[in-house]
């Protein structure tokens, strides 16, 4: 047996008798069903056969018809009329079988259920994406805190540090504390300040020992909502040696080049 043989259309067989109108009406339905669906090879052999069946007509005798076979004739036409229009009609309307159309239904829910699926993973990549930068940023931070922790308190506790008191010329205002250590940095603490106005905030401020010098800008700080200021400078802009005195005024956001305000603190740092 053949590959053709194997895969041959069932309705095939069929074309003779459909041609013949030997078939009962729901062979002969389903027959047109799938010529109306365009199967090439049956509407071929259809019109094979009909060439052929006009053929035989003409090869056969002329006789006529009985009176009582016309009537018969007639009686059958007009009782299958109107079945055989319905049908056509149902035939014609839904040319594609309803199987097919519940395979394309479930085809087209399955590519949506796949879309779904592939959003959500997307999604719930991109959050995890997220909280692994989020959690990464976060050590990062304490690292850096920690770090600085240790560098402030081998600031405040070795002997070579040395410490100066910043008083301010407002007797109402309390006095801030800063220790400078040689290669370590300056660390410059106080509480129960006020907050400086609005976006404000206050900037240290290195004097050199030097006549007629310029003030040399450092950090900025602000105190938090409890009035405690901590400012750590890792790498001050000069020497102990070359400072006369630390100065701590207000200014704008970001701080200034210059101090465009008196200086709140002031301390004179000991000369060697």
């Amino acid at each position: 047996m053949n590959s053709s043989d194997q895969f041959r259309d069932p309705f095939r067989e069929l074309i003779e008798a459909y041609a013949l109108g030997s078939l009962d009406p729901e062979e002969r339905a389903a027959v047109a069903a799938h010529l109306a669906a365009g199967c090439a090879d049956c509407t071929k052999a259809l019109g094979e056969t009909r060439v052929l069946v006009s053929h035989l007509a003409y090869l056969a005798p002329e006789v006529a018809p009985s009176d009582m076979l016309r009537g018969r004739l007639l009686q059958i036409v007009r009782a299958e009329a109107p079945t055989s229009t319905a049908k056509a009609k149902a035939v014609s309307k839904s040319p594609v079988p309803f199987w097919m159309w519940g395979a394309v239904a479930a085809a087209l829910l399955f590519a949506l259920y796949n879309a779904y699926e592939a959003h959500s993973l997307q999604m719930t990549i991109h959050k995890t994406q997220e909280s692994l930068t989020a959690q990464m940023e976060l050590q990062q931070e304490s690292a850096r805190q920690l770090a600085m922790a240790r560098r402030e308190a081998v600031i405040l506790t070795d002997p070579r540090s040395v410490k100066i008191e910043m008083s301010a010329g407002n007797k109402d205002l309390p006095v801030l504390q800063a220790v400078w250590h040689p290669s370590m940095g300056i660390v410059v603490s106080g509480q129960k300040l006020l907050l400086p106005y609005g976006n404000r905030t206050l900037q240290l401020w290195l004097i050199p020992r030097t006549p007629g010098a310029k003030p040399m800008p450092s950090l900025t700080r602000r105190p938090d909502a409890d009035g405690k200021f901590d400012l750590l400078v890792a790498n001050p802009p000069d020497s102990q040696g070359e400072t006369k005195a630390l100065a701590i005024t207000e200014e704008p956001e970001g701080g200034s080049a210059q101090p465009t305000t008196t200086p709140i603190w002031v301390g004179a740092v000991a000369g060697k």
